[in-house]
């Protein structure tokens, strides 16, 4: 019987919790609502736990308080889409309550589950009963309650689980949106297997430690050597090192080649060796994130080292002193960062004068770590944010923790058109809070249409929609229905265009040729004659057409 959770057994747990969702996150990302392509509640919550995983993995302290607090910062960095920073700040409370516990009882982690809770409340501007929250206080809730007169960690945590299973199962009923849909929360579904994993580990009990000798690095090249070397010339930045253990059994040889392949895409100096029982991998790339993603696929991460070699090629070329940087160059008072997918749309930001793009949206939802290091990019005082995507927005949120020294102001734009209206009223000349103003203002004369097609079968607003059907979405949600993508298209304007209105952008995705979207403006512009028509690229992944209407 555990009683007690160690920081070895909080370990297991953490890594068996994100394991299990990352088997599961397909089956998850197949419960959300609307049946668009880009449904990924299960992908988002799991690249949230993997990322917290691979940073609780390289911790090398085992306290309690080390093995959370490693986790909820991997989380919080990784989060993705409103379902990941919820998980992130429900860990990040979890993490907070657990600071000064050498060994948890049940009454212990109980309360660490509750202060995640109310962490994550406090997170959401507008908390929506029906969701993740819910089930994540009725989890809390019960274990308060449960602590009492359970000490049994294996007894616990199950009564813990079945308590947010029944609080899951009624979701449909506090959400009419999940009934109509014929599905409950993905986000709670998430976190239940999330649990599940915990008591996994707990009725498993050190059979998910590992132990390694410390990892020996290569000695370092002298000076000498570096001499006469540009750092421009270090292609890829990050010497990545790690042992993958703890292998999954569906681990074959041509998982390991296709491993390897990927790694040969992003990087040089790819090593990747091991037996049955673990791979050791080492590589050097820009993006030393993906090659931890792609692992954690075959089993867990153990002895994870990233070395920047530019900074030990700027220390080793100065003989020890870190050659001095040239002065920077004064930050200018306004920068702007948007988030869009499709290379013509980041083109169309870039032209009205944003200053970073960073790719993502519809079904590649950015991290908070993302849009933080893109805001780091910008040499500005005041940075605003569009995120074009309600599940970017809380990311983009709270990504104002992770940035210091610059005054990030969130314009909470739910579609690149909203983005663009918004950078389009921005003045040079303004304060501030004047051009947050403006910008407000701006995204609500935007009324903005996306064309694409449904993955499932379901039934919505009143309609019945088949998979494979093209869907026209409105800022209210499904509103068109048909197997004709021009006709759709058309329904769907009909529906967002009114007499105020005066003009009609589109922009086509990846999947429409020139011609086709040439010749739907022509369609639109024979049937809506008091409304001037453009067309451009917009190269966006899987939706057909994105219209703004103005």
């Amino acid at each position: 019987m555990v009683e007690k959770i160690n920081a070895a057994l909080l370990r297991d747990m953490f890594a068996a919790g994100a394991a299990l969702l990352d088997e599961n996150k397909v089956g998850v990302d197949a419960m959300n609502v609307f049946p668009v392509p880009d449904g990924d509640t299960g992908t988002n919550m799991s690249m949230t736990l993997n990322a917290a995983a691979a940073e609780m993995m390289a911790c090398k302290e085992e306290t309690v308080k080390a093995i959370a607090g490693s986790m909820a910062r991997g989380a919080l960095r990784g989060a993705r889409g409103n379902s990941g920073v919820i998980t992130s700040q429900i860990f990040r409370g979890f993490a907070k309550g657990l600071e000064n516990v050498k060994e948890a009882d049940t009454a212990a982690f109980a309360a660490a589950l509750q202060m995640g809770v109310d962490m994550a409340y406090k997170a959401v501007m507008k908390p929506r009963e029906g969701t993740i929250l819910t089930v994540a206080k009725a989890a809390a809730e019960a274990a308060v309650k449960l602590a009492r007169r359970e000490k049994d960690f294996s007894v616990f945590m199950q009564k813990v689980i079945d308590a947010g299973d029944k609080m899951l199962a009624k979701t449909p009923e506090m959400l009419p949106v999940l009934k109509e849909a014929g599905v409950v929360d993905a986000g709670g579904k998430g976190l239940m297997i999330i649990y599940s994993g915990f008591k996994q580990a707990i009725d498993g009990g050190g059979n998910f430690h590992f132990d390694f000798e410390p990892i020996q690095a290569e000695p370092l090249p002298t000076a000498a050597s570096m001499e006469g070397i540009s750092t421009a010339d270090i292609e890829f930045g990050y010497c990545t090192e790690f042992f993958v253990v703890h292998l999954r059994p569906e681990v074959t040889e041509e998982l390991r080649e296709s491993f390897t392949q990927h790694l040969m895409k992003i990087g040089d100096s790819v090593v990747v060796v091991g037996d049955d029982e673990l791979i050791k991998v080492h590589v050097h790339t820009n993006d030393p994130g993906k090659a931890l993603q792609w692992a954690l696929r075959m089993g867990e991460l153990s002895h994870v080292k990233i070395d920047n070699m530019r900074e030990q090629h700027r220390t080793l070329a100065s003989d020890g002193n870190i050659t001095e940087m040239p002065k920077p160059e004064p930050p200018k008072k306004y920068g702007m960062v948007t988030v869009v997918a499709g290379d013509g749309l980041a083109s169309v930001f870039t032209d009205i004068g944003v200053d970073y793009v960073v790719e993502g949206g519809q079904s590649m939802n950015p991290s908070i770590d993302d849009i933080a290091s893109a805001v780091e990019k910008v040499n500005a005082e005041n940075v605003f944010v569009f995120p074009n995507n309600s599940n970017v927005i809380l990311a983009a949120q709270q990504a104002k923790q992770l940035v210091e020294d610059k005054n990030l102001i969130i314009i909470p734009t739910k579609t690149a058109p909203q983005g663009i209206a918004a950078a389009l009223a921005f003045m040079e000349d303004a304060e501030p809070e004047d051009n947050e103003a403006e910008m407000l203002e701006a995204i609500t004369y935007v009324s903005t249409g996306m064309v694409t097609y449904a993955v499932r079968d379901t039934h919505y607003n009143g309609l019945n929609i088949r998979k494979g059907d093209i869907i026209g979405l409105s800022d209210e949600g499904i509103c068109a229905v048909g197997k004709d993508l021009p006709t759709v298209a058309q329904e769907l304007l009909a529906i967002i265009t009114n007499e105020d209105k005066g003009m009609i952008t589109g922009f086509y995705g990846e999947e429409v040729s020139e011609d086709d979207a040439n010749a739907l403006c022509e369609k639109i512009a024979e049937r809506f004659e008091d409304l001037e028509c453009e067309m451009h690229r917009g190269g966006q992944p899987l939706y057909y057409y994105i219209f703004s209407v103005e």
